[in-house]
């Protein structure tokens, strides 16, 4: 329905049939195609009854509406007066009794569509992650110039009431000081600001970076602006500082591959709960929980995000933080964290010596983590120690104190700076229990992939021999494979998925000038097709093969025939995704042979091998997100791990001790490495059941394949407040 509410009222040809085609090729498209608008009619009772007789007359009685809150409330109100609406145009003869009874119940689920991530219920809306990638990009520009002159950046981004997107980016790249509405800065903030913004110089900091929510207030609710942050840092210090307002950059540009996975999976997920719904149904929102599709009521969304702007208007800042969400409340206690440190004397020492080490293959956002580790750790009292290159460097004694300063500006740079290597410490147990001893380290992170893992393993199966062992150890999973057992999400895949998205885009578009053309194109991943798959489903795949789901020469056969009836549509281009390892006789080079002979007269093929572009690159804002509040958890498992043990001795031999941290669907979960050994495949490296197969029906309902969707879960409703007693995987 074009044009949003408008299209609804007005009817007439704004209200179309959508087929196959007519979606075709929109995913790579930003904004909406369908147009949007603010509606004034719609919030009339007349407005809404010219829309009910427009829908009345096609046959409609089922609405998905996409946007936010003030489209997702007049969902509400429209769904409510139905029943009204219908007997009101049935006395006005302008529909009979049967179409009142034939169409008695509208049923809504909505879908929240809205870069600010405003709204409650979810932890993340369709929109949110594209613009921080805008957002993003702008900053690591900005950081690039000011490497050549000393400046301060005041940045303001999107957020008229909701702090999200400034919080984000305030993380994301380590921003000196961030400005919100829901949180506004203690009275004396003008001191404290310009005493932090003048020390960071002294640790010779080249560049400062201030980012401002265009809603920011004051505890007064005053507007803090841009112009003003400018002039008190001008007056007060004198630094050359410049003011960047984003505006509606922030909205525009092609959709991050977080975005297209997020949207068609809610897509599917809303379109479920309408063939679901019944007349006692109320009006639902899908939205995101942790890595889980939930359902919750509209009214209570509504209702919740609604009492935030009340919080904040009635100056209960508290309140407005902890109703905006876990997700928004773990932020904000991340980036005080990590952002400001306390003086020396004031940090209790733990006496504890902890170490952070890379393991395995460079994955982007390992530097984040890594900056996170430390901070965290020095707040918390322990002295920090970087180990270099890995095992090989730990037993070689590549070990060194690392503080608070040596981490600045890290979270934006992609690989490893500590030097990673796939080695494990098998070889070298002995040299690697001497180098603990001679530091004394007292607990181990370890930050890296399936290697990672492997090395917990064989360090957990040594604590028999060596006393030096015997220490809390954790893996945060790090691989743009993401094959780590005991987590959904690795840091590093989600920058790897959007290098393949990027790809595949500029190839469908090189594909728009000449017709009839098949891409195959290979992806990394080692046995693991996470990445195969999810590039497929957010690049438009018509196939993905992966090892998971053997297929054998009829599948080849069937896919080459479903692209030659594809090439007789108008959208005649094919796109074919192949996870590097998934079958070891049909190689990239036999499928795409195959294809050519194949497609001979209809169609012809090219092939691409992505390769190590996918490892590399600057970290995206989830990565950069993910592994600076994965790694910051884990420490705080550390200290207390240590804090149970202080004065009674005890040395760490039980298996709770050594322990991967991991996304399980809405939970974040400690799972002790002994207990992942039974889930996983070793042979191939990956866990033996990985949540994101159950997406690969999509993928084929999508690319026109039939092929059923699970729905066994019926996806009850749930209430927007119930919390388990575990703890909330919040992204």
């Amino acid at each position: 329905m074009p044009k949003g509410y408008q299209g609804m009222v007005d009817g007439g040809s704004n209200i179309m049939e959508a087929n196959w085609e007519s979606v075709s090729s929109i995913l790579q498209v930003g904004g909406t195609i369908i147009g949007s608008a603010r509606c004034k009619a719609f919030r009339t009772r007349e407005g809404r009854l010219k829309a009910a007789g427009n829908l009345v007359q096609r046959g409609i009685t089922n609405l998905c509406v996409i946007g936010g809150d003030g489209s997702l409330t007049g969902a509400n109100i429209f769904r409510k007066e139905w029943s009204g609406l219908l007997q009101e145009l049935a006395e006005n003869g302008d529909i009979d009794r049967e179409e009142v009874q034939k169409h008695a119940y509208l049923n809504v689920v909505g879908m929240v569509g809205s870069i600010d991530n405003d709204f409650c219920g979810t932890d993340m809306t369709i929109g949110t992650d594209s613009a921080l990638h805008r957002i993003i990009e702008v900053v690591d520009a900005i950081m690039t110039t000011a490497q050549s002159h000393q400046r301060t950046f005041v940045l303001e981004v999107m957020g008229r009431h909701c702090g999200y997107l400034a919080l984000v980016s305030a993380l994301a790249c380590g921003a000196d000081w961030v400005f919100l509405p829901e949180s506004p800065p203690e009275e004396g903030w003008q001191e404290k600001m310009c005493v932090k913004l003048s020390e960071n110089r002294a640790r010779k900091k080249r560049l400062n970076i201030i980012i401002v929510a265009e809603g920011a207030i004051d505890t007064q609710n005053k507007p803090i602006t841009s112009e003003q942050i400018k002039e008190l840092v001008v007056t007060q210090l004198g630094y050359d500082t410049r003011v960047t307002i984003l505006g509606h950059v922030q909205r525009g540009g092609t959709p991050s591959a977080f975005d297209r996975i997020l949207a068609s999976r809610m897509g599917v997920e809303a379109v479920v709960a309408l063939l679901q719904a019944t007349p006692e149904t109320p009006a639902c929102v899908v939205s995101l929980s942790g890595n889980q599709a939930v359902r919750l009521p509209l009214v209570e969304c509504v209702q919740m995000t609604q009492d935030v702007q009340k919080a904040m208007d009635e100056r209960r800042f508290k309140d407005a933080v902890r109703l905006r969400g876990r997700s928004f409340e773990s932020n904000l206690n991340t980036y005080k964290r990590l952002a400001i440190k306390m003086p020396d004397d004031q940090i209790p020492k733990s006496n504890c010596n902890v170490a952070v080490i890379n393991v395995g293959a460079p994955a982007a956002g390992m530097n984040a983590a890594v900056r996170s580790a430390v901070r965290v750790g020095i707040s918390e009292g322990h002295k920090m120690f970087a180990i270099y290159d890995g095992f090989e460097g730990f037993a070689k004694g590549q070990i060194k104190e690392i503080g608070w300063a040596d981490v600045g500006g890290w979270t934006g740079q992609g690989g490893s700076i500590l030097g990673t290597k796939r080695t494990l410490p098998g070889k070298s147990l002995e040299a690697i229990a001497e180098q603990m001893r001679t530091h004394s380290i007292n607990a181990l992170l370890i930050i890296g992939g399936f290697e990672a893992y492997l090395g917990l393993l064989e360090l957990a199966a040594a604590r028999e021999k060596y006393e030096e062992l015997r220490v809390p150890m954790v893996t945060v999973p790090a691989t743009v494979s993401n094959n780590v057992p005991g987590s959904d999400f690795s840091i590093g895949a989600d920058t790897a998925l959007n290098t393949i998205t990027d790809t595949c885009d500029r190839i469908k578009q090189s594909a728009s000038g000449t017709k009839r053309r098949v891409f195959i194109i290979e992806t990394m991943g080692g046995y693991c097709g996470y990445l195969a798959n999810m590039g497929g489903l957010a690049a438009g795949a018509d196939a993905a093969y992966i090892f998971e789901e053997p297929f054998d020469i009829r599948d080849l056969q069937a896919n080459v025939e479903h692209l030659t009836e594809k090439m007789k549509t108008t959208i005649q281009r094919g796109l074919v995704l192949r996870n590097e390892s998934c079958s070891e006789h049909y190689t990239t080079d036999f499928i795409y042979h195959l294809y050519s002979e194949e497609g001979k007269g209809v169609f012809d093929c090219r092939k691409n091998v992505l390769g190590h572009m996918q490892q590399g690159g600057a970290p995206s804002p989830f990565d950069r997100n993910f592994g600076t509040k994965i790694s910051a958890r884990a420490m705080q498992w550390i200290s207390t791990k240590l804090k149970e043990a202080q004065g009674k001795g005890k040395r760490f031999m039980t298996d709770d001790c050594i322990c991967v941290l991991g996304i399980s669907k809405r939970n974040l979960l400690f799972q002790p490495v002994a207990q992942l050994k039974k889930e996983t495949d070793f042979e191939h490296r990956i866990p033996k059941e990985q949540w994101w197969l159950k997406l690969r029906p999509l993928m084929k309902i999508l690319a026109k394949y039939k092929a059923s969707y699970e729905v066994s879960d019926p996806g009850q409703l749930e209430h927007v407040h119930h919390r388990g007693h575990e703890e909330p995987a919040a992204i």
